[in-house]
């Protein structure tokens, strides 16, 4: 990759592995519903001046339907439940658990008519994937904290399956509209819900500071700069932040909230990345061409669309 690739991959990697930290702290002093409506009331207002520029959200017409339902797989009910979530589980914890969609994703495809058969290593990919999730989840479930996997597991379904709503119904749709389109509806939506929950009294400087930063940094600034090096790298490359992202979640977790970092999440890192990679790896033709890597990675974009990838995100 170019020098401003690596840039942007270094950026990126940071950028979507710290929300997991920045959803802790917020929720000490905000509500679910009222972290989802700051994030993306910010996000939505810097992203709608951008996408309104030359008209951009003429091009969202006669998609709206499958707009609401990205919206709400990818943004509405992932991000509330991750909040609500974050409440009781380790910002780590959430991060790793998160790392496990390229594995569903994987099984979402094959339900919804992916004809590239399962090999012998993609089935292990699997297993071994889903075998790091069960060594996370298992103590939790153990000891009554069922609710907060059962959400996390929810999140990581609606990641996966809203990627392949953008692949197969909004691939002409370029990517700045849409997401700006997406975060305004999911803003107006949960408007009820934040004045409902508001807090009586002003919350924590480190509370707004990280309401701050997801909206900006984390949603605003991630979507552009996401955009950014899928154009500098390609798709394909792009989607590999989906398992740096994750150390970085752990990274954070362990240094600036004093989280734990035991061999068990060692192994259940290894476990989950090394399943995802594995699971997610494509076959290769007898030519020994490789077909496409990754959801979303089918050639050129149309009239300035960016292929979807699944990041990493919160």
């Amino acid at each position: 990759m170019s020098r401003r690739g690596w840039v942007l991959f270094t950026l990126m990697s940071v950028i979507w592995g710290i929300p997991y930290l920045l959803i802790k702290i917020a929720v000490e002093g905000a509500s679910p519903p009222l972290v989802v409506f700051a994030r993306t009331a910010v996000g939505g207002a810097i992203l709608l001046p951008l996408a309104l520029r030359g008209g951009g959200l003429r091009t969202l017409r006669g998609h709206w339907r499958w707009l609401l339902l990205f919206a709400l797989l990818e943004l509405m009910i992932p991000w509330v439940l991750l909040n609500d979530a974050e409440r009781h589980l380790s910002s780590s914890l959430a991060g790793l658990l998160v790392a496990a969609v390229p594995i569903i994703a994987v099984i979402a495809g094959k339900i919804a008519g992916d004809r590239e058969p399962l090999g012998a290593r993609r089935w292990l990919g699997l297993l071994v994937g889903f075998g790091g999730v069960a060594l996370l989840a298992g103590p939790h479930l153990q000891a009554g904290g069922v609710l907060p996997i059962v959400e996390m597991l929810f999140v990581a379904l609606g990641y996966a399956i809203a990627p392949l709503i953008a692949a197969r119904k909004l691939a002409d749709v370029p990517s700045l509209p849409m997401t700006a389109a997406c975060m305004s509806v999911t803003a107006l939506v949960y408007t009820p819900a934040a004045i409902l929950t508001w807090p009586e009294e002003p919350p924590a400087t480190r509370v707004l500071v990280a309401l701050g930063a997801l909206g900006v940094i984390c949603t605003a600034l991630a979507f552009v700069l996401f955009f950014e090096l899928i154009r500098e790298v390609g798709p394909a490359r792009t989607t590999v932040i989906t398992y740096v992202n994750p150390a970085v979640a752990v990274a954070a977790g362990v240094v600036f909230l004093g989280e734990p970092l035991t061999w068990s999440i060692v192994v259940a890192f290894a476990l989950i990345l090394g399943g995802s990679f594995l699971a997610t790896a494509r076959s290769r033709p007898a030519d020994g061409s490789a077909t496409a890597t990754a959801a979303g990675d089918g050639g050129t974009a149309k009239d300035g669309a960016v292929p979807p990838a699944r990041p990493a995100d919160a």
